[in-house]
């Protein structure tokens, strides 16, 4: 999400669906609409990263019977429609939706059971404030941060209240274990390639 667009203008979802597929790529914050950045080549690397092992992970717990008879989740990389109330619509890096119901007219509508923003410099501040507040009202189950920057992943979850915890940190040498992934548990090293700490690499060290 970059700069927004007319902050003194004021819009509907309903008119933002109307613009058809030809507009400018946006997402509706509050009413307010905001530009789209291009990605860069290492965001992209790391959405993708992330959907190719989840979707692995999902393949091989269905095939093992581990799905408990349900469909597999839909894992969605971005551009697609997220409606969260009548003036927001947002378009995450990436969605996982557990649920058939909200997706209607190849749109989601209603809270993914897991979203994940990767930052850049122009983004993050509203991926960890603006879009971190909407994702909790809307009973988003778990927010993933990626800040390729320093390395490291912030993963949000609601509590029993229905608020965010404050976020589990995790750097290169950590594993990420996700709701929507019974089983699933990979270092962040492994799936983006991130270099370890210097005091990991250390304690890796063995002497014959």
């Amino acid at each position: 999400m970059g700069f927004a667009l007319h902050k003194d203008e004021r819009y509907t979802v309903e008119e933002y669906l109307s613009w058809g597929e030809d507009a400018p790529r946006c997402e509706l914050i509050d009413g307010v609409l905001y530009d789209m950045d291009s990605p860069s080549l290492e965001h992209q690397k790391l959405v993708a990263a992330l959907h190719v092992e989840l979707e692995i992970h999902q393949r091989a717990r269905h095939k093992t019977g581990g799905g408990d008879g349900q469909p597999p989740c839909v894992i969605v990389e971005s551009p697609i429609d997220v409606i969260l109330s009548d003036i927001t619509v947002v378009q995450p890096d990436l969605i996982v939706v557990c649920n058939p119901a909200i997706v209607v007219d190849g749109r989601v509508r209603g809270a993914p059971d897991l979203v994940v923003e990767v930052l850049s410099p122009s983004t993050a501040a509203k991926d960890k404030k603006q879009k971190r507040r909407l994702y909790e009202i809307a009973k988003v189950p778990q927010y993933l941060v990626i800040d390729p920057a320093n390395r490291l992943v912030e993963l949000y979850s609601l509590d029993a209240d229905g608020r965010y915890s404050p976020p589990e940190v995790l750097d290169a040498g950590d594993a990420l274990v996700l709701q929507v992934a019974p089983g699933f548990s990979l270092t962040l090293s492994d799936m983006f390639g991130w270099p370890l700490p210097l005091v990991a690499r250390e304690d890796q060290v063995t002497y014959g």
